[in-house]
């Protein structure tokens, strides 16, 4: 079987808009739009591949860049892996130097172009950051400070967790969280039910995943316009989350933490080949601070999830 290395990117511009690029119509899923890239060259490195072909392709030099996505395709006659990285700095003018049509949009359009079905999960990590807070039980005082001060930090994705309410405290204190910070960050709600507020995204643990990915063609419970994310401890619930069309997951727990004191800790080098083995963006949930985030990276994640490491109260 023929293996084919692709390194393709995510190139941000000062304004972080994504550019992409059309498909000439009489090729491969021709007039779909892509992320730019090629083939890795024997005896090149990563990213001298990718300077490489965005030099040739787009006419810019890569100053910056990092990992982002992993992705592997098994066809009848070959194996491809499709290595995403974004790149954040460039020198130079980005143009169709092959007569190609290109495209700077936001992250909020980029859902709205025809790519083909396996870019579907870069789609994702594009849109995604690389920090995932997880908030602590608290009071509902502390935690809208908190969340206050997570996203004047930076942070956009947050998953609201407060595992000590009754489901009416909970989704009163969403409503109210919603109603205050819902134009400045994505939230991820949880409970037995897609939540109602149309912003908000549902996070499913590890037990509501293997409920609803129990059937042979899993239907997605939730739009597509909306993030859906799940908690994840194997490989098997990577795969069903694959298969009922989540957008992300969390995988846990990496290292040993005293809020999961009973879990075995996955460690850096199986959760690696764990996610070498995953089509979806991931976060590495356990033990971590944004420090990490560097190694994350590097292992095939999107990034880190965190309470602890990522919960400050001013």
């Amino acid at each position: 079987m023929r293996r084919i290395h692709v390194m393709a990117a995510v190139i941000r511009d000062t304004e972080r808009r994504i550019l992409i690029a059309k498909r000439p119509d009489d090729a491969h899923q021709g007039g779909l739009w892509e992320f730019p890239g090629g083939k890795l060259e024997p005896g090149e490195s990563r990213l001298e591949a990718l300077q490489r072909e965005l030099r040739e392709e787009l006419g810019i030099n890569v100053q910056q860049a990092r990992p982002l996505i992993d992705l592997q395709h098994n066809y009848p006659d070959k194996h491809i892996r499709l290595d995403v990285w974004e790149v954040s700095e460039f020198t130079g003018t980005a143009h169709g130097a092959e007569g190609q049509p290109v495209q700077w949009v936001t992250e909020q359009q980029l859902p709205s172009y025809a790519f083909p079905a396996a870019n579907q999960p870069i789609v994702a990590a594009a849109r995604l950051p690389q920090r995932y807070l997880v908030t602590p039980d608290c009071t509902a005082a502390q935690l809208l400070q908190g969340i206050e001060h997570a996203i004047d930090a930076g942070i956009s994705l947050i998953q609201l967790r407060q595992t000590q309410l009754r489901t009416q405290d909970y989704e009163a204190l969403c409503k109210q969280v919603l109603q205050r910070f819902g134009a400045k960050a994505t939230f991820m709600l949880k409970g037995d039910q897609p939540p109602p507020h149309p912003g908000a995204g549902w996070h499913l643990t590890s037990k509501q995943l293997r409920a609803l990915a129990d059937q042979p063609e899993p239907p997605r419970p939730l739009s597509t316009e909306r993030w859906l994310s799940a908690s994840c401890h194997d490989d098997e619930e990577l795969q069903m989350a694959e298969r009922l069309g989540v957008d992300f997951a969390v995988l846990s727990p990496l290292l040993p933490t005293a809020s999961h004191s009973h879990a075995p800790p996955l460690g850096w080098e199986r959760a690696q080949a764990m996610l070498s083995n995953c089509r979806l963006p991931v976060y590495l949930l356990g033990g971590l601070t944004p420090q990490d985030l560097a190694t994350a990276h590097d292992s095939g994640a999107q990034g880190i999830a965190a309470i602890r490491g990522l919960w400050r109260l001013p």
